[in-house]
């Protein structure tokens, strides 16, 4: 397994490295597939504390207290970082990918910092390949030409390619301009997955009009120079909470209790949203639709409460400094126009919460909002499934995000459209406990037999179909690592 998010960091606390797992739903959902499976993780190591924990070659066993896998760490320069991962990654694919109305910045010293940085994780795979067989998965925007430099090293590899964010359509992409060069590097892999056919369907559109190549729309596949790439959707999922270390029964309830009392949560409702503090995910939209729904329903004033948990990122770049600050502005906004000397209707707590934390909330939820911009997916929107053992909560979920086209059962919306959005949350609220568990016993079915297990498996069963077609395949090979 190749990213840029590592699953473990490690940063000094009180002088003393503290293993800390980062926000966002790649970790959330490779882990435990690295830890079912075995094998190697490459990822850019980004912890204050993260050198220390590593040995000589950057290597450390994951998890700590059980540990399943091996994590090795990528080293970059501060130059590095700022143009490969802010910069190329961050300020020009992200934003070009979303349809989230920020304009794309692209400079030639970031394009050279990015080429870098992958040329620095492919010495990293091939390091620890060595001559033996190996199966690489690679994983999203910021590695997209690492497919390429693989197989030139080494032909035989398998090698495939997942794109968690969404892909645009061929116009938008053709701005970025190295947009050849990126499919030239992302057509190395032997499968290129993305979560939804709509996506599938963009990229093809892409390489048809960019490059000189053979799109094949009735197989899905690209030949480019005599190799063929093949391109499928596969939905990413969650893993069971069952299967995580979270508290549940009698210490789940002493813990929920316990959060109520620590954040003053009396409230007959609660909702929550969990989110990385990005542009893309519709904080704003959200907390003015719960504006209006207060606005329009004065009873519940005092009986619902909204709880953001929202994890800071990219903070390094002002856009994202600047969000934060709107998103906080907004929020006393609107709990000065309603609060009273018990009640407020929004609580931002604005950290980085870990798993056992996002889980109580989830659980204790009457109501989960994700009112995503655009998302290549949303694994919040199913993480709540999955939480409700209950089978009595109500998903509020936007049409832009990929989730939406499996979770059918929630309440859809436009998240640009507050009205209709805050008469969604009234439905959700004033729902009737059949209809209630009736939708989300449909959507514990979808998020139950289509986890991150099953999205794993379908990848690599149709990764080393497509190698076989092609040449050998490392049937004997651990994931990510040389045998």
């Amino acid at each position: 397994m190749v990213s840029n998010r590592e699953p473990y960091m490690h940063q000094f606390r009180n002088g003393r490295p503290q293993a800390i797992v980062p926000a966002g739903g790649l970790v959330t959902a490779l882990d435990p597939v690295l830890q079912a499976c075995g094998g190697l993780w490459v990822a850019h190591g980004v912890g204050d504390a993260d050198r220390e924990t590593a040995d000589a070659a950057g290597r450390l066993t994951v998890p700590q207290d059980d540990a399943r896998y091996t994590l090795k760490r990528v080293w970059l320069t501060r130059e590095e970082e700022q143009g490969y991962y802010y910069g190329f990654s961050n300020e020009g694919l992200w934003p070009l990918c979303h349809l989230a109305h920020e304009r794309p910045v692209f400079r030639a010293a970031d394009w050279e910092h990015y080429q870098r940085a992958n040329r620095r994780f492919a010495d990293a795979v091939l390091e620890e390949i060595g001559s033996g067989k190996a199966l690489v998965l690679v994983q999203d925007y910021h590695l997209a030409l690492l497919p390429r430099l693989l197989k030139e090293a080494r032909a035989d590899l398998c090698v495939g390619l997942f794109w968690h964010i969404p892909w645009p359509n061929p116009d938008a992409f053709r701005i970025c301009p190295w947009a050849a060069d990126v499919l030239n590097g992302m057509l190395g892999a032997d499968l290129i997955g993305f979560h939804l056919q709509q996506y599938c369907n963009n990229f093809l559109d892409t390489v048809d009009r960019t490059l000189e190549s053979r799109v094949d729309w009735s197989h899905f596949t690209v030949d480019l120079r005599g190799r063929a790439s093949l391109v499928r959707p596969f939905p990413i999922s969650v893993q069971p909470w069952s299967e995580r270390k979270v508290p549940r029964g009698d210490a789940l309830a002493g813990q929920i209790a316990d959060l109520r009392t620590q954040h003053k949560i009396t409230e007959q409702y609660l909702a929550v949203g969990v989110d990385r503090l990005d542009y893309t995910k519709g904080l704003a939209e959200r907390f003015r639709a719960i504006d209006r729904f207060l606005e329009n329903n004065p009873q519940q004033r005092e009986r619902f409460t909204f709880v953001e948990l929202g994890a800071p990122s990219r903070t390094h770049l002002r856009r994202y400094r600047d969000y934060i600050a709107e998103i906080e502005a907004l929020t006393d906004e609107i709990n000065w126009k309603y609060q009273t000397d018990k009640w407020r209707p929004i609580h931002f707590l604005e950290a980085h919460h870990d798993a056992k934390t996002v889980h109580a909330f989830l659980s204790m939820a009457r109501m989960c909002i994700v009112s995503s911009l655009h998302d290549g997916m949303n694994l919040v929107a199913k993480e709540y499934v999955a939480a409700q053992t209950g089978g009595d909560g109500v998903l509020v979920l936007s049409e832009f995000a990929g989730a939406a086209r499996e979770l059918a059962d929630a309440l859809i919306v436009n998240p640009y459209d507050i009205e209709g959005f805050a008469e969604a949350i009234r439905h959700g609220v004033e729902m009737n406990e059949t209809e209630r568990r009736a939708r989300m016993a449909r959507m514990t079915r979808q998020v139950d037999e289509n986890n991150v297990y099953r999205w794993a498996a379908n990848f690599l069963t149709e990764l080393t179909a497509a190698k076989t077609k092609t040449g050998e395949t490392p049937s004997t090979a651990r994931l990510g690592s040389a045998q």
